[in-house]
């Protein structure tokens, strides 16, 4: 499907899976960056795909922006470099791993505690 810059810019952008509650509830944008991602996204993300070529001097300059070529010049192209910077950061994980610890509670001894971490590995106590 053939789409033109006045198709794609007349859609408000929005991305569910990453900002199920918008650009401007999200915190990590400014209110005027959040409405240049909803006014612009739909242009941004099908030159940033290569869904449509760039049809003028004006998204020559912002394919340069996307490629790290040349600089941002307004609000339009810094959100946008924002927003795939957001989406493209390594997840986070915990240092101590993602399980709980376990206390096992044996009959034999009331001294005796096991705690198990991520790797498998389990650590006895004794105190004698």
């Amino acid at each position: 499907m053939a789409r033109n810059k006045q198709q794609l810019l007349s859609r408000i952008y929005d991305d569910p899976k990453n900002y199920p509650y918008g650009f401007r509830r999200s915190g990590d944008f400014s209110i005027g960056e959040a409405d240049s991602l909803a006014k612009y996204g739909h242009l941004f993300n099908a030159l940033y795909k290569g869904e449509i070529e760039p049809s003028d001097l004006e998204d020559q300059h912002i394919m340069s922006v996307m490629r790290g070529e040349t600089q941002p010049e307004n609000v339009n192209e810094r959100a946008w470099l924002k927003y795939q910077s957001r989406l493209n950061r390594p997840k986070l994980g915990s240092l101590y791993g993602n399980k709980k610890q376990v206390v096992a509670d044996d009959d034999d001894s009331d001294n005796d505690i096991e705690l198990n971490d991520d790797l498998g590995d389990s650590i006895d106590t004794d105190d004698d």
